[in-house]
């Protein structure tokens, strides 16, 4: 907070981040003492917390958050059952809360497809998101070993898909590792 006291005017916002920040007890209070110093907020989920998600929405002026797979295979990408539902009913909170977001993926050949690339955007589609990226998976600094020793890039982000996939939202990226 001392930093953060001795940057105002300086910086616009702060974005709450790194592993998953809602999992944090005091994250509601930290984004309020942030918010008090004038600052913007930011958020960073992967929206398996949406009970914390919820108490959070009001206080943010912008979330971005991971949507890891197409819903049905949730739980073989995040190991843990359930998981999909959670993630789903946190887009929609996200959605109708009118705090403006962005949903992203990053693609993995060990969990997309062509085909489920295209699913999982039906599925945000169908629940009224309208902003989406698509993140090229970066082997550089990620620890997983087995991650990194079976990516290969597959040209899965070929023009047809992301064309397909630009026609369902009104803002669609990609971002180039």
């Amino acid at each position: 907070m001392d930093f953060l006291q001795r940057r105002r005017g300086l910086l616009d916002a702060v974005v709450f981040s790194g592993g998953e920040p809602t999992l944090q007890n005091g994250l509601k209070q930290a984004v309020t003492e942030v918010r008090e110093l004038g600052f913007k907020v930011g958020l960073h989920t992967n929206g398996a917390y949406p009970s914390q998600l919820g108490k959070l929405l009001p206080l943010t002026s912008w979330v971005g958050m991971d949507i890891k797979s197409e819903f049905s295979d949730y739980a073989k990408v995040t190991g843990t059952p359930s998981s999909a539902e959670k993630v789903r009913e946190s887009a929609k909170m996200l959605i109708a809360s009118g705090v403006p977001y962005e949903f992203r993926t990053t693609v993995h050949p060990l969990y997309h497809t062509t085909n489920s690339l295209l699913k999982m955007a039906e599925e945000l589609r169908q629940l009224g998101a309208r902003h989406y990226i698509l993140q090229e998976f970066r082997p550089q600094g990620c620890s997983d070993v087995s991650l990194n020793t079976s990516y290969a890039d597959q040209g899965l982000l070929n023009d047809s898909l992301l064309k397909q996939i630009g026609a369902m939202f009104d803002s669609f990226s990609v971002r180039h590792a």
